[in-house]
């Protein structure tokens, strides 16, 4: 009698071990592109806003002028238009439009617009809660209203707001 217990439960546990095995395995998560990568480190995974208060920093020329954007703040949305906004950026960048990548590497971006900034190729770099935009602004067109010479380069030091 022992015995015959022994065999159901044997049998039983042999059932329920066959059933589990094979069947269909869930669909993997395909890798992300290297432009889905770049865009959620520039967007998150909708909308960002990067600035200067809290720790950011601008450089022209390598001296250093975040009096003058001490305020400034770059929101980048993803999406099929990828739109921007900015605020507080001293005539240096449109207040809105669009932006995209600038090549196949996707670690530059351009910015539409009249403002000196746009159009430029701004290489990018994402640590963190830290993003740095590295362009250059040449001196053809490189005033404001024709009085404040803006042309340099630029390094942008934002923190994630």
């Amino acid at each position: 009698m022992k015995l015959n217990v022994w065999k159901v439960a044997f049998a039983a546990l042999l059932f329920v071990s066959l059933q589990s095995c094979g069947g269909d395995d869930p669909t993997p998560t395909p890798p992300k592109t290297p432009e889905q990568i770049a865009t959620e480190a520039l967007t998150g995974t909708g909308a960002q806003t990067w600035g200067i208060a809290g720790g950011g920093r601008v450089t022209r020329r390598g001296n250093n002028v975040t009096d003058l954007y001490s305020t400034f703040e770059l929101i980048l949305n993803s999406g099929s238009s990828k739109t921007y906004t900015t605020r507080n950026s001293n005539d240096l960048f449109d207040a809105n439009g669009n932006w995209a990548f600038a090549g196949t590497n996707f670690d530059k971006i351009t910015l539409t617009g009249t403002k000196p900034a746009a159009a430029r190729e701004m290489s990018f770099t994402q640590t963190g809660t830290n993003l740095k935009l590295v362009f250059s602004i040449p001196a053809p067109g490189a005033r404001i209203n024709g009085q404040f010479a803006i042309a340099g380069d630029y390094v942008f030091d934002l923190i994630k707001k």
